[in-house]
């Protein structure tokens, strides 16, 4: 696995509680570096780890919708108009109220690059009768492409203990989605989009400071800690990254970008394919909420920084200057046609 060059993996003990981590703090974090190309695996840890996806979940989202564009089910410029369940989605940035609708092409753009949970939901209702047909189609396409160890239970990764992945099925979901689409290619590479004036931002800091980087999708819960699906290409040679779990946005993206370093330089040997990786159906997907959104988090981010100073003062880092990234600019209308249908209530989990 290259380890003498995998960060250097000096691994170094804070004093006090972060000790404590550190054992397990490997484990804590699948990995997979994959030549989309080739589908080699230049590099991996627990790839076959369960885990909770987050916002990675709207990878799935794409492919499903890129399947109806496909297959004429739907156009770029159908409008998708925000439902009464879309606007109850939790975390939401985009300032969407019911009623109000934007093109297919903006929403997906709203959903992949400002990861608007609501959108995710809005394109599930436009391209499927309902939420549930769409997440049907969802794990009907995760069956077909071979992702052993998948299962959704919505379209935005929000948190639910039937929503799960794998470093190893996110792996192929991705290389899929770029593979069956290139054409859409492009949703992939904003790095900010701005709704009826409203900026948000990528979380995938990648897009404007490591050239090259051409996607794809980050996800963040309390549960999941901070995911990321990362496509690079320089001088011909493409690299694809998988990190679950990272502490801060900080590890994930110096991490993410060291990985693709070193694959870019030929450190990262290639070995068997990514396929032929093993889904493990003996453990459940751990829940990082202890660590990551407790009283316990300030040790288990400083055993994290010691295991991954990069990018901290007095510390190389792996990301570049930065650069101007691309904009996408959406407007919205009042959809009168909208039926406000109440929300049935959830079934207790």
């Amino acid at each position: 696995m290259a380890e003498s060059t995998v960060l250097g993996r000096a691994w170094k003990c804070l004093v006090g509680a972060a000790c404590l981590f550190m054992a397990s703090a490997a484990s804590a974090t699948p990995v997979l570096v994959v030549d989309p190309d080739s589908h080699q695996v230049l590099y991996e840890e627990d790839a076959g780890v369960p885990w909770y996806p987050a916002s990675t979940t709207k990878l799935m989202s794409a492919f499903v919708t890129f399947e109806a564009l496909k297959a004429g089910e739907v156009t770029l410029t159908t409008p998708v108009t925000m439902t009464r369940n879309a606007t109850k989605q939790a975390f939401l940035e985009s300032g969407l109220t019911f009623g109000r609708a934007m093109t297919l092409e903006d929403a997906l753009f709203a959903m992949i690059t400002a990861s608007a949970n609501d959108v995710a939901v809005a394109v599930a209702e436009t391209v499927a009768p309902n939420e549930a047909a769409f997440v049907k189609r969802m794990n009907d396409a995760a069956a077909r492409l071979g992702l052993t160890g998948t299962h959704f239970a919505n379209p935005n990764g929000l948190f639910d203990k039937t929503n799960y992945t794998t470093a190893r099925d996110l792996a192929i979901l991705g290389m899929e989605v770029d593979r069956q689409f290139p054409e859409y290619r492009r949703f992939f590479l904003a790095s900010s989009v701005t709704i009826d004036g409203k900026e948000i931002k990528s979380n995938n800091l990648l897009l404007t400071r490591y050239p090259g980087t051409t996607g794809m999708k980050t996800g963040f819960l309390c549960a999941s800690g901070r995911n990321i699906v990362g496509l690079a290409a320089r001088n011909g040679k493409r690299v694809m990254v998988v990190i679950l779990g990272a502490t801060t946005e900080r590890e994930r993206n110096e991490r993410s970008a060291q990985y693709m370093t070193e694959a870019f330089e030929g450190r990262l040997s290639g070995g068997t394919r990514v396929e032929d990786l093993a889904n493990r159906k003996d453990v459940a997907p751990q829940d990082m909420r202890v660590r990551l959104c407790t009283d316990q988090s300030a040790a288990y981010e400083a055993s994290r920084d010691a295991l991954y100073p990069m990018g901290l003062p007095g510390h190389e880092s792996y990301l570049q200057g930065e650069t101007k990234g691309e904009v996408h600019t959406i407007s919205t209308w009042a959809d009168d046609t909208a039926v406000d249908v109440p929300i049935p209530a959830r079934r207790p989990s």
